[in-house]
């Protein structure tokens, strides 16, 4: 048996923030914006003032748009039990701690928005080889990519006893420094 996830309750925009406390019917907000260039107006759900949807009374919060939207003058709100950084740098440092403080897991941007890289990287593997992958096929590769590295990012975490945010960092940089030493840049 497949148990479908909860429906998001809120989006927001350039232009506004709407919500729906049982749920926002996703591809019917998508025909909307499609429509209107908007989610402002949807049907079936309420305008809230953008801020309020970073303090939301909600499991998941995804911050996918700005840079530096969960500061430290918002992010003791922040009532979610998980952050995933769909933006780039979503969360100031002082954020990241308040978050942490408060018992939050935040997926951090390296972690989490690296499928776009992946699928870049993807697509000049391909030009480079002349060979072409379904989209079935590439989408495969991202999820086993993308799975893999939460599970080395996660127990590099728990090994380290630290932040995700700090194990993606150490991977990340550890990756790059052996690359450089195998291909004799360091000594």
């Amino acid at each position: 048996m497949t148990i479908a996830p909860p429906a998001p309750t809120a989006a927001s925009d350039q232009y506004g923030a709407v919500r729906a406390a049982g749920g926002l019917d996703l591809p019917a907000l998508e025909a909307h914006v499609d429509e209107h260039g908007t989610v402002v107006g949807f049907s079936g759900s309420e305008p809230i003032p953008g801020d309020d949807l970073l303090e939301l009374d909600v499991d998941l919060l995804v911050p996918a748009a700005v840079e530096g939207v969960l500061h430290a003058d918002n992010a003791g709100n922040v009532s979610a039990r998980v952050v995933v950084e769909g933006a780039n740098g979503p969360t100031t440092a002082d954020a990241d701690e308040l978050l942490r403080d408060n018992g939050v897991l935040v997926v951090p941007d390296i972690l989490a928005n690296a499928g776009g890289v992946l699928v870049s990287c993807f697509e000049w593997v391909q030009a480079n080889q002349a060979y072409w992958w379904s989209e079935t096929g590439v989408e495969a590769r991202l999820a086993d990519r993308m799975t893999a590295a939460w599970h080395h990012v996660l127990t590099e975490a728990e090994r380290r006893r630290t932040t995700l945010r700090t194990a993606a960092t150490c991977l990340a940089v550890h990756r790059v420094a052996e690359a450089h030493r195998q291909r004799g840049l360091y000594p």
